[in-house]
């Protein structure tokens, strides 16, 4: 039996609002991704300088070299040809391994962002069609609400033990212990713990920010003359 409008509608408004917390959080992980965000961290007050001997200069280089890496697709001997000042490897091969995981796992996501992006402006269009404005913004603000619960529960977590979240999300990702290194290695040395629990913090309350403004939007476009509230 075919499927009728109203029920495609429906099914479509449902995607808007289910895509779009994916819509905003690989974003917000994209503009993590890039060197403006390296430069800041390290340029953030308190930012621990390296023990092991890395110049604030060398430092900012070599982590640049290894964003580079994971957002291209570039074999291992990029990183592992890498030396740093006193000639000197930097990476061993459990550190190159890890990259070259973590590498497929941001171009997986790239690929993801991409997608999701071209699947919610379709199924926007696409409930605007079969059911109105007033569907998509209804779908828009469910997606909003949805985005809203969702980081407000990561961000409890993060606040309440930002350990328990980092090992969580290396073990979904990754293989057990495949991501545990030495304070010395090279890894650690250019992205310490506070590296990761400011980028943790602010995906979370950046992504939170955008969803509580789509949900201020909605409202007021939801207070216009024949919009149905529902």
């Amino acid at each position: 039996m075919k499927q009728t409008p109203s029920a495609i509608g429906r099914v479509l408004r449902a995607a808007t609002g289910l895509l779009l917390p994916v819509v905003l959080i690989l974003t917000n992980v994209r503009l993590l991704l890039t060197p403006a965000f390296v430069s800041l961290e390290y340029a953030m007050p308190g930012f621990p300088p390296d023990p092991y001997g890395f110049s604030p200069e060398e430092r900012t280089r070599q982590a640049l070299h290894a964003l580079a890496f994971v957002v291209r697709e570039v074999p291992p001997s990029a990183l592992g040809d890498l030396r740093d000042e006193a000639g000197s490897v930097l990476y061993n091969e459990r550190e190159l391994q890890h990259m070259v995981d973590v590498q497929v796992l941001v171009l997986r996501a790239l690929a993801a962002w991409k997608a999701s992006l071209v699947l919610f402006a379709l199924a926007a269009v696409g409930t605007w069609r079969q059911a109105g404005s007033a569907a998509v913004i209804g779908g828009l603000r469910s997606g909003a609400r949805l985005t809203v619960l969702g980081m407000t529960v990561l961000i409890a977590v993060l606040a309440l033990s930002f350990s328990a979240l980092f090992v969580g999300f290396h073990n979904v990702f990754f293989e057990s212990g495949t991501w545990l290194f030495y304070p010395s290695d090279t890894l650690i040395r250019l992205f310490p713990v506070r590296f990761w629990r400011d980028a943790f913090a602010l995906l979370l309350f950046l992504t939170l920010g955008e969803a509580g403004l789509l949900l201020g939007v909605v409202r007021v476009l939801r207070r216009r003359p024949g919009v149905d509230r529902s």
